[in-house]
């Protein structure tokens, strides 16, 4: 068995893995509060071949078997915040997430804080999740209308009527966090979502995403580098075994 063509096919594996991170990186790019994806790669040990028994009978020459692998991992390098002019639209200088509640009534966190009113004047995202207040409740306008202001601490006020608090969470370990569709997070392991204390909240902003498009069009580049690297190995070691086998007959 050529254990080179085995290695090369788990790189291909592997560097298929970051493609993948990088193609949603660029497609995703331009939401705001978008977290890129990271790629950390590493080896697995899955035994040792090229084993050449010694005199005493004891194995020697033999090499270990490291076979490349690829994990995911979520950058949450913050985005540059920029202006909107928007009532509705919020950003956060610390490291927290907006609460949402989505249709299934469950509570998801995000960094986008691009809102707007749906038709019960309920202020709500682009997916429809009901951003919450610290109690928990989603958070409604009044029927009276008039201008908004939310305070950096996350406090509502519209026309002189206080109408509640942004909740805005941080977690211990965001390596708890798993993404899901629509720019969500939700907690694993037991994770507790604490209340942020200071959360810096600029109303009329949006923060971007920490996606540098320059950056994800370089390691494009490369992995197609890598890629046909590891296609012409094994290319070679198969043509080498051809060979071999018709020297053999």
């Amino acid at each position: 068995m050529n254990i080179g063509i085995y290695q090369n096919a788990a790189s291909l594996s592997a560097l298929e893995k970051w493609e993948a991170a990088v193609s949603q990186n660029i497609s995703a790019a331009q939401i705001p509060g978008f977290r890129k994806k990271l790629v950390e790669f590493s080896a697995i040990n899955v035994g040792q071949y090229g084993i050449a028994k010694g005199t005493n009978g004891s194995d020697s020459n033999t090499v270990e078997a490291l076979f490349p692998t690829a994990t995911n991992q979520i950058s949450y390098a913050k985005g540059v915040a920029n202006p909107t002019g928007a009532d509705l639209d919020i950003a956060l200088q610390t490291d927290g997430f907006f609460s949402v509640q989505r249709s299934d009534g469950t509570t998801a966190y995000t960094r986008n804080g691009q809102f707007k009113l749906d038709s019960a004047r309920t202020i709500v995202n682009s997916n429809g999740d009901k951003l919450l207040s610290d109690t928990g409740s989603p958070i409604t306008l009044s029927a009276i209308g008039g201008a908004v202001t939310i305070s950096s601490t996350g406090n509502i006020v519209q026309k002189d009527i206080p109408l509640g608090k942004i909740g805005v969470r941080t977690f211990t370990n965001t390596s708890d966090l798993v993404p899901i569709s629509g720019g969500l997070f939700v907690p694993t392991n037991g994770a507790q979502a604490l209340p942020a204390t200071n959360p810096g909240i600029l109303q009329g902003y949006l923060e971007g995403s920490n996606v540098s498009a320059m950056n994800e069009m370089v390691d494009l580049v490369s992995i197609t580098r890598f890629y046909e690297a590891n296609q012409k190995v094994i290319t070679s070691a198969d043509q080498q075994m051809q060979r071999t086998l018709d020297a053999l007959g």
